[in-house]
């Protein structure tokens, strides 16, 4: 299995060792995005989770695999937990592979373009 962990915090930790508890993924990334947002620096609130794994096989439907992800963290997504934003990615290894044979990895999410004070201010 390879593992990304762009942060060793303990949120980022906890993130992956349920994710690899749960789905045995052959690949796993679990990356911390906080810093492209306005948050104290070493925040753990935004992340983008790459999941691959043969557990979702039986998902057929991105939602349907988004939710059995979602249900694994529902602790740290929870309303009060310590999780703001999850972008997921979850494929099959089928998938993976043929998304890594055409040259397309996953790339970077965009900049916050909210909380970040990049979005002129409305008047009044």
């Amino acid at each position: 299995m390879s593992t990304r962990n762009t942060s060793s915090g303990p949120v980022s930790e906890a993130i992956a060792e349920k994710l690899k508890a749960a789905f045995l993924p052959t690949h796993l990334e679990v990356r911390n995005e906080s810093h492209m947002h306005n948050v104290p620096t070493g925040s753990e609130t935004h992340f983008k989770v790459v999941v691959v794994s043969d557990k979702f096989k039986e998902a057929r439907t991105p939602i349907a695999r988004h939710r059995l992800v979602n249900d694994i963290l529902r602790v740290e997504v929870a309303a009060d937990g310590p999780v703001h934003a999850l972008s997921i990615v979850a494929m099959t290894p089928d998938k993976w592979q043929a998304k890594l044979d055409k040259g397309e990895l996953v790339g970077a999410s965009p900049n916050c373009r909210g909380g970040d004070g990049s979005l002129p201010k409305k008047n009044g």
